[in-house]
């Protein structure tokens, strides 16, 4: 046999290093055998063609080998919420210790009928935003967690215990039951605000058909990052705006319609697609919506998801037409939706919303110390042609009278629930069911909630954390767990007996 000249054998040995490495490299599960195969091929060829040294440092990669540019401090698009009086202790370990029971106010019924408080135990408060991983990190801000869904297709009743939370320039994903953070993303310099969870059917080379929990986030930078969960790896990137992300949702009906709301009064419908053999999406824009103040809460409507498109905003709450037959695809808002007849009522700040059933929408922000059930298929009956509607009020919920904003609440549809955090740790629960039934006319006076978990005050050896701003509170369908991100850097999980 010819003897190869000293170029030809490097890359014969570069080459057979790649071969050796995809053959016999395992990890990961079976179902991911290709992208695990996939995977270790690029990074062997990268490994390569860098003589070795180091290529991966972050705990999920992103597949750009550009590296990220220093950035210089920016400032949050959002107000700083966090008064200077709060008195914050904590140690340094990761996980915060706190007492076995959870304090509650709330009668054990209430004498509209409604249901008894709930039982709830808290089980875990880490710190697993810390930015640089310190311990001692009590100033990264979480801002947005949700649930994934349980996608397994003709399991009813089936739900999660996994949840994603993102926060300063991470985002994990966490086993409730376990505490423990499955999958951490991280790219420094960005501050993430918001995530969503869609499921994604992929056609493998082979031709067969798989599943994928497919996570989106956004931030700081206006850039949505397509997280793979799974493989702990991010696939895509989609350059959605100029200016931050303030949040994101998809879309109830179609797996890869993609809603994202910015800092530059735009929201955008993106049609993210299929990842191709490459694990590369290739996202197109469907709609651009143009809002007069900064969109804040995204929410399809839940009774015609395909057709309208509501958004709490900055300047109050607005609809769109998103209907994707109509030939504009540059659209303003259609209806602003205001609370009372008084014209002291447009313009007020909506900063939490979201649909309790098809019909009945919870929205906050829009008066002092309330929340507000209101009913969509009413105030679109009453519409006819007016650009400003005065939305038909079921119901005003008593909240904190706190002048602060950006506290985002959030529903169980399942459960008739409404939860909302506030400046205090606490985690205000309302069981609105009774509304839901209820024949008019509705009482008008103020219903307080069922009750209200107070912030357990959790402690590590003997330093306490007295208090905390909760940004946001959400539960997964079944109400087995309940998650809470607050302004000092814990994520607090709860679990219902």
């Amino acid at each position: 046999m010819a003897s190869l000249s000293p170029e030809e054998g490097a890359k014969k040995a570069q080459a057979d290093f790649v071969r050796s490495a995809v053959r016999d490299v395992r990890y990961g599960p079976e179902s991911l055998s290709e992208f695990t195969q996939w995977r270790v091929r690029m990074i062997s060829e990268e490994l390569v063609a860098s003589g070795g040294t180091q290529v991966h440092e972050a705990d999920i990669q992103e597949r750009s080998s550009k590296a990220i540019a220093a950035q210089k401090s920016m400032a949050r698009p959002v107000a700083l919420k966090r008064p200077d009086d709060v008195p914050l202790n904590l140690s340094s370990n990761k996980r915060v210790c706190t007492s076995t029971l959870a304090q509650v106010e709330g009668s054990p019924v209430g004498a509209d009928g409604s249901q008894p408080a709930l039982k709830l135990e808290p089980l875990h408060f880490l710190q697993c935003h810390s930015k640089n991983n310190s311990p001692e990190d009590l100033e990264t801000q979480l801002w947005a967690c949700a649930f994934e869904p349980a996608w397994e297709e003709g399991h009813t009743g089936a739900t999660s215990q996994t949840v994603a939370t993102c926060g300063g320039e991470a985002v994990c994903v966490i086993d409730c039951q376990t505490g423990i953070v499955l999958h951490k993303y991280k790219a420094p310099g960005e501050e993430f605000f918001s995530v969503a969870w869609t499921a994604l059917t992929v056609v493998t080379q082979a031709g067969h058909k798989k599943r994928w929990s497919v996570l989106a986030a956004a931030g700081l930078r206006g850039h949505v990052r397509l997280l793979h969960v799974r493989a702990g790896f991010c696939c895509g990137v989609i350059r959605a705006h100029k200016r931050a992300i303030a949040t994101l949702c998809f879309s109830p009906t179609h797996e890869t319609h993609l809603f994202t709301a910015s800092y530059d009064k735009r929201i955008i419908l993106w049609d993210i697609g299929a990842p191709n053999h490459d694990y590369e999406f290739q996202a197109s824009q469907l709609l651009t919506l143009d809002t007069t103040s900064t969109p804040l809460r995204l929410c399809p409507v839940a009774s015609c998801p395909d057709t309208y498109l509501l958004a709490g905003c900055e300047g109050g709450c607005c609809c769109w037409d998103v209907r994707l037959d109509q030939p504009q695809k540059r659209r303003v808002c259609e209806v602003e939706f205001v609370f009372s007849e008084g014209s002291e009522a447009s313009g007020r700040r909506v900063d939490g919303l979201a649909f309790v059933n098809k019909d009945v929408v919870a929205s906050k922000g829009n008066g002092l110390g309330t929340i507000c059930l209101w009913s969509w298929s009413q105030t679109w009956v009453g519409r006819g042609s007016q650009s400003t509607v005065a939305v038909v009020v079921l119901a005003w919920l008593q909240w904190s009278p706190t002048k602060l904003a950006y506290f985002s609440l959030s529903t169980c549809p399942d459960e008739g629930t409404v939860l909302c955090g506030d400046e205090e740790g606490n985690v205000w629960i309302y069981d609105v069911r009774h509304v839901l039934t209820q024949q008019p006319p509705l009482p008008a006076a103020l219903q307080a909630p069922t009750q209200i978990l107070k912030w357990p005050q959790p402690r590590a050896l003997s330093q306490t954390v007295t208090k905390t701003m909760v940004n946001m509170v959400v539960a997964n369908p079944s109400f087995t767990y309940l998650t809470a991100l607050t302004d000092s850097n814990i994520v607090a999980i709860w679990k219902r007996h």
